[in-house]
């Protein structure tokens, strides 16, 4: 935003402060990122720049660590893994999370801070405490270690995405239209999926974004609650780092960088759509 000509010197230094601060800031998100993508184009075994890269020599450049992660059997089996979990748990974490958030938008419903401070409560307590009362629960009915635990455990992570999206969707619902809808004597079912779904479908797809990437980055609840069968990516590289130090981890880090980018760039898109659908920005 620029600056209106009527502007002081006094606001002028701080909106240049300001922008300062914030590179700043976004420098010091992003750095950690942009080291390790070039690295993993390294030629040699090694988790630091060579004399070579430094130089920008080809040779000192390779793609064998992707060649070894898209050759190796336990680098494989664990991204199937993560292919297999992360969308099951992003399917049952819209479903529940829409129907919540569609829910608690109602008026009449009793109690609705309290509930939904309880539904989003896994962004809040520590990771750590929830994975270990995962564990605890899962044993005692028969689900840890079990493909369908993990789905479960990283459903309940995603929700809270959802319902949170979905809510400020809702936001800027208007109501007549359901009531319309009723009038000219839809049902209840029909109303949802012809008049409500289509307005707040960015929400819904932007919370399910959330959730996918919440399942697959996650490492520490899969740890509790899955077994060796259930090994993904992230617990991969978990084992990578402490076992091996192997710099396939490099390139692997810089795959799901490229995919976590194209994912909120979709997130963004549908922000935008949104507020076009809702009148909050010109078409």
């Amino acid at each position: 935003m620029d600056l209106p000509p009527y502007a002081t010197l006094g606001q002028r230094l701080w909106h240049y402060t300001f922008k300062l601060i914030c590179g700043l800031i976004f420098f010091f998100l992003i750095a950690p990122i942009l080291v390790i993508i070039p690295l993993s184009f390294n030629a040699q075994d090694f988790f630091t720049f060579t004399p070579g890269m430094l130089a920008f020599d080809p040779d000192a450049y390779s793609l064998k660590h992707y060649r070894a992660f898209f050759n190796s059997p336990d680098w494989q089996q664990a991204l199937a893994n993560s292919i297999r979990i992360a969308p099951s748990a992003t399917i049952l974490s819209v479903v529940l999370g829409t129907l919540a958030a569609v829910g608690l938008s109602q008026d009449h419903v009793p109690f609705r801070r309290t509930i939904m401070a309880i539904l989003i409560s896994p962004m809040i307590v520590p990771l750590i405490i929830s994975a270990a009362g995962m564990y605890f629960f899962y044993a005692r009915i028969g689900l840890q270690g079990t493909y369908l635990g993990v789905v479960l455990a990283h459903a309940a992570l995603g929700i809270p995405f959802v319902i949170i999206t979905v809510t400020a969707t809702l936001v800027g619902f208007d109501r007549s239209l359901t009531r319309a809808s009723a009038s000219l004597g839809a049902g209840p079912l029909r109303t949802f999926f012809k008049v409500q779904m289509p307005l707040i479908l960015p929400g819904v797809i932007s919370g399910g974004l959330f959730a996918f990437i919440t399942s697959f980055d996650e490492v520490v609840v899969v740890l509790f609650v899955g077994s060796a069968n259930q090994k993904t990516l992230p617990w991969q590289m978990f084992i990578g780092l402490r076992e091996q130090i192997s710099p396939t981890i490099l390139a692997v880090a810089t795959v799901l960088v490229a995919v976590s980018i194209l994912l909120l760039t979709a997130v963004e898109l549908l922000r935008r759509r949104s507020e076009r659908l809702r009148g909050l920005s010109p078409g």
